[in-house]
């Protein structure tokens, strides 16, 4: 089916759809009848994934699970997660193989990976490229496969912890600067600097305590992490019962 036929298709269909942008035609992920319901609304008229054989055989004669042959909840997880991607400011593709390699019990070659998710193979090297960045997928070595093929981190409390450290650093830390900056240029002969500093220096102070609070956390051991977010969470309820 040509993108013309999907778009004569789609006659009267939402303009928020996640599928009306180029990209979002390049990236996307095919839906059948074993989606979920709940998910199904999201998108429109799209063509068939491109098949698999659901499974294959490796170099030394065993069979393993073919990922091109997704079921109906990993395609919706897919689907999803590259869909939060785009609100989180990543783009959609580096979301879905992010959860393509999650899913996947085994290492995938770039040639898979754009295959099961019907992207140009260049847009997969870009993506992979940026997630090794962020540290949580990984290129590895097939016994037999000359290619190298890509891994993610299964660990999603250390996989998040990563993805928070880049985003500090991304995102936090400049701004940080340019607040510093700023204050160090305020003139005070201009109208409304005290103001202007004053409002400056509050949001300094609190990208401060964040990053004071992020510094902490990151010399705390996972294990560590976990358990006072689960105090918390018995806190909460206690102090809840005695609220009522």
């Amino acid at each position: 089916m040509s993108f013309e036929e999907i778009e004569a298709g789609r006659a009267g269909a939402r303009l928020d759809s996640p599928f009306d942008s180029a990209e979002g035609r390049r990236g996307r992920l095919s839906l059948d009848e074993s989606v979920p319901t709940w998910i199904l609304p999201w998108w429109e008229a799209v063509p068939s994934l491109a098949s698999g054989t659901g499974t294959s055989v490796d170099s030394g004669g065993s069979e393993r699970f073919d990922m091109a042959e997704l079921s109906g909840v990993q395609k919706a997880y897919i689907l999803h997660w590259g869909e939060m991607g785009t609100r989180w400011g990543i783009n959609r593709t580096v979301a879905q193989i992010h959860a393509l390699l999650y899913l996947s019990p085994r290492a995938l070659p770039a040639e898979e990976i754009a295959r099961t998710l019907s992207v140009a193979r260049s847009n997969v090297s870009t993506s992979i490229r940026e997630l090794e960045t962020w540290g949580i997928v990984r290129a590895v070595h097939v016994l037999g496969d000359r290619r190298e093929h890509y891994e993610s981190m299964k660990d999603v409390w250390e996989m998040f912890r990563l993805v928070i450290e880049q985003r500090k650093r991304r995102e936090i830390d400049p701004t940080r600067e340019m607040l510093k900056k700023s204050l160090e240029q305020i003139d005070p002969r201009e109208l409304g600097a005290e103001f202007t500093r004053e409002r400056l220096v509050a949001m300094a102070g609190f990208f401060d305590a964040v990053t004071e609070l992020h510094d902490q956390m990151k010399r705390l051991p996972t294990g560590t992490v976990r358990k006072m977010l689960r105090m918390g969470a018995k806190v909460s309820k206690i102090r809840g019962k005695g609220k009522g």
